[in-house]
């Protein structure tokens, strides 16, 4: 029994053994995360020149505020790009514009650490241009968008829809617009912009877009 017993790891050296364990696998987590948040921040360079480094984004390059946004969203949206589902109509200048930045990120691993690295940016105060929109009468137009975006604009992971809560004005009109003339939206892989397409064109006119666009920048972020 004693030669048995002897032969037998003591409870402390297990719990000793666990705990190296753990603290190894903790480490391992750590460098990981470390190591995906670096990458994440390296393929961010591609997007500087247009979004900048703030990822605040560029009125001049027609370039939208990207810091904050859910990693979900930016993971779609530049797979969409990679796939030409998004930026390849002929009409769409921006998304061209967007397509070859987005085919610089070669595998899936950089496409999630370029989207985490964007989603814990501190968001922006973006730069609106007063299209001359009417936020009150914005404000009852957007009851069509609440279905997807939510009453307070803050998204809805399940149907793709991102947070807008805040966007500048002059994106929000100009996608919406994309939506309407089927530049955005109409590729048949597109499953969340042909959910989208049907919502602009409740919208009779420019006026109609620019009062929502004008709306959802005075919603707080």
């Amino acid at each position: 029994m004693n030669t048995v017993s002897k032969q037998l790891p003591s409870a402390n050296h297990v719990a000793r053994g666990l705990l190296a364990l753990a603290l190894g696998g903790a480490a391992g987590c750590q460098q990981a995360v470390a190591d995906t948040t670096s990458r994440g921040q390296l393929m961010f360079e591609y997007c500087r020149p247009c979004h900048g480094a703030d990822g605040g984004g560029n009125v001049k390059f027609a370039a939208p505020p990207i810091a904050g946004l859910p990693a979900w969203y930016v993971e779609a949206q530049v797979k969409k790009f990679r796939a030409g589902v998004r930026g390849a109509h002929f009409d769409d200048v921006e998304g061209q514009r967007m397509r070859p930045m987005a085919m610089t990120l070669h595998t899936e691993p950089d496409i999630t650490a370029v989207a985490g690295y964007i989603s814990k940016l501190p968001k922006t105060k973006p730069i609106h241009s007063n299209l001359g929109g009417d936020a009150s009468k914005g404000q009852a137009a957007f009851m069509t968008c609440m279905a997807c975006h939510g009453p307070t604009g803050a998204g809805n992971e399940a149907l793709m829809a991102p947070p807008i809560a805040g966007q500048a004005d002059w994106y929000v009109f100009s996608q919406l617009n994309k939506f309407k003339k089927g530049i955005r939206g109409a590729n048949p892989a597109d499953a969340s912009g042909a959910t989208m397409r049907p919502m602009a064109m409740t919208l009779a006119d420019d006026a109609a877009m620019k009062d929502v666009a004008a709306y959802v920048a005075t919603m707080p972020r």
